[in-house]
């Protein structure tokens, strides 16, 4: 992996808790669990969760009787995701490209992060494959992309865009889709790519996957003003929770999720 990227998530940002801050991070994951309870296998089905972070769905996954196995470059996310509870059932520092499990021993596999941490196509075709190799026929594949337009609307809403250098970080993702940071501000994010909708869905499918959908994860929920009185109220919740998922697969908006999540099976 790039030095820059484990350095970003070992040294210089905490992503342990980042889905249970702000109310647009809880969306991401509210939606994300949604998306993946609806086509998961029941329990006690095998999941790899690969480049599965610090274990926040890993963790979950296992308390609903999955058996979990997490793989993810940096160290510190390894480390982390065993102390939670309930753990997965193994955690260990591996590489999306490289899969240390059998031909077909899992049957659901989750890339919530590696594809959008791989700038070159064909790593990102590597790491498909392997996801590939490991599942099982029929299994599904969970693959997180972040939209090409995401920077430009961060920087809308958080003031980042008063930032030169982040304005010309803005026009790079524009331009090729590939998210440099050649700052010192963790704000800023890390290297990536950021895919166009159909994009992403053409890539899982030259993997080889079938009945490929892409749906947007928090959709336009960052366009709520109250958004936190949204999520603390039942009711307005459920509406807004609603909402993005009657929008999920319309594709003139798609790309103003900041998430993505392609679903295809072998």
């Amino acid at each position: 992996m790039d030095p820059e990227i484990i350095a970003h998530y070992a040294d210089r940002y905490d992503e342990s808790a980042r889905l249970d801050g702000s109310a647009f991070d809880r969306v991401e994951a509210l939606r994300t669990k949604e998306i993946l309870l609806r086509h998961l296998p029941a329990p006690p089905a095998v999941v790899l969760d690969v480049g599965g972070g610090p274990g926040v769905y890993a963790s979950w996954l296992s308390g609903l009787g999955y058996e979990v196995h997490l793989v993810d470059p940096v160290e510190r996310h390894v480390e982390g995701a065993m102390t939670r509870e309930p753990p997965p059932l193994s955690a260990r520092v591996g590489d999306a490209r490289s899969l240390d499990f059998d031909d077909g021993s899992a049957d659901a596999v989750l890339l919530l992060g590696p594809l959008y941490h791989l700038p070159e196509k064909g790593d990102r075709f590597v790491a498909l494959g392997e996801a590939r190799r490991v599942l099982r026929q029929g299994g599904p594949v969970f693959v997180a992309g972040i939209s090409r337009f995401a920077s430009a609307f961060d920087g809308l809403l958080d003031g980042l865009d008063e930032d030169a250098g982040f304005r010309r970080i803005v026009e790079q993702d524009l331009e090729t889709g590939i998210h440099r940071n050649p700052t010192d501000n963790p704000r800023f994010f890390t290297t990536s790519y950021w895919h166009l909708p159909s994009e992403l869905a053409a890539e899982v499918e030259e993997a080889g996957f079938e009945d490929v959908a892409v749906l947007a994860v928090e959709g336009v929920a960052w366009v709520a003003p109250d958004l936190e009185a949204r999520l603390a109220d039942p009711g307005r919740r459920e509406y807004l929770l609603g909402l993005i998922r009657r929008l999920e697969r319309e594709p003139g908006i798609m790309g103003a999720s900041p998430h993505m999540l392609a679903v295809g099976r072998k």
